[in-house]
């Protein structure tokens, strides 16, 4: 008797974590999202689908650099070390910025140097029907410490690449604010290597902009290395915002700490906030957590919240995750008002007191103050 065997087709595997996803330089590797990938499928594919190709013309951005004498150097072509030490793309807008960044800007701290001022790179958008890729690496030398900070306004539609280095010893804040006008289209991906003994916070504080998609990405690399992911997002109507973090503790005894908050308001105001932490299995000694909390002001707004630990190592300090996504707590405003605070203003020192706690880290007092009076302003909108 002869027996007929049908061949089977192996069955399709999805990526299961955030350290499968396949990372190239070439934006074909990728082929074009469709909303079903796992990292697409909380994000508005069409209005990013500008970002999908190179841009035709690279002019939709300027840039101006504030208090970066001595520490902005010579661009750097792909290929050109540092650019590349660490960032590889891991979806193809990345891709695209790679490929279509012919000059990477290099911001460099000097070894042992502490510089007191932050430097600020301000950029500005010439239209929202102008198209930018960019790549910017930032790289902080052994025992150094330093603050950074990228300003989005006005309009485009920018695909952005930030490589970020902490070499051993040194201390880095990088903070990325959004406060786009409400047309701006914003995709970028950060990528970070935290070296033995360094120190790297990092904030994503998006106010503005249509759809504005920021994700870091921290590697604990050296022993001893410490990463702080901070976030804060303010969405109102018709806005997406979206952070993708990614915190990979590599060495032993690595400390990471992950916080983002956000808030939202008015019809179709979306947040999306994915955690994923990894700890290796070399990563002993570690110590982790991270949290996402969420206030929603009014009806129609929604927070997407979607925290991942995995963990390959038995020998850790610590490690955990939490979400939360609510309306205003009636306890706070019932105790608030039970001495004599009108409803109107218990409601704004709920939020205020809630944001302000991402706000307050920053360690910049003129951009703390800015950034407070741009929340009391979102609150006076929703009020009137």
């Amino acid at each position: 008797m002869t027996t007929a065997y049908t061949e089977v087709e192996p069955a399709f595997v999805p990526v299961q974590t955030r350290s499968e996803r396949p990372r190239s330089f070439d934006p074909e590797e990728f082929g074009t999202p469709n909303g079903r990938e796992v990292n697409w499928k909380h994000t508005p594919v069409a209005q990013l689908s500008g970002l999908f190709a190179a841009a035709a013309q690279n002019d939709g951005v300027t840039y101006e650099i504030e208090n970066g004498d001595g520490f902005v150097a010579a661009s750097l072509a792909a290929g050109t070390a540092p650019r590349g030490d660490v960032f590889v793309p891991d979806d193809i807008v990345a891709a695209v910025a790679w490929q279509g960044s012919s000059e990477g800007m290099h911001v460099r701290i000097p070894r042992d140097e502490e510089v007191s001022e932050p430097i600020l790179v301000t950029i500005t958008g010439q239209g929202a029907d102008r198209r930018a890729d960019a790549h910017i690496v930032i790289e902080a030398l052994e025992n150094s410490a330093a603050t950074v900070v990228l300003r989005h306004r006005g309009s485009a539609q920018y695909a952005q690449n930030v490589e970020i280095i902490a070499r051993p010893g040194s201390r880095l804040t990088v903070i990325t604010v959004q406060r786009w006008d409400d047309d701006a289209v914003h995709a970028a991906s950060h990528q970070a290597r935290v070296d033995k003994d360094a120190y790297l916070k990092h904030f994503v504080i998006s106010f503005g902009g249509g759809v504005v998609r920021v994700n870091p990405n921290i590697e604990l690399a050296g022993t001893g290395s410490e990463g702080r992911m901070y976030g804060l997002s303010y969405a109102d109507s018709g806005q997406h915002l979206e952070s993708q973090v990614y915190l990979h503790h590599k060495g032993a005894h690595t400390t990471g700490d992950v916080l983002y908050k956000g808030a939202l308001q008015g019809q179709s105001a979306h947040s999306v906030w994915i955690g994923d932490v990894l700890i290796g299995p070399d990563a002993t000694g570690t110590d982790s957590y991270e949290a996402n909390r969420n206030l929603v002001l009014t009806e129609g707004a929604r927070a997407d919240s979607i925290p991942n630990l995995e963990i390959q190592t038995g020998d850790i300090q610590g490690a955990g995750h939490a979400s939360a996504t609510g309306r205003f707590d009636d306890e706070q405003l019932f105790y608030l008002q039970a001495r004599g605070i009108a409803e109107e203003e218990a409601r704004r020192l709920v939020v205020l007191g809630f944001l302000s706690d991402v706000v307050q880290r920053l360690g910049i007092p003129a951009l703390e103050e800015e950034l407070l009076a741009a929340i009391e302003s979102e609150l006076a909108a929703v009020s009137a």
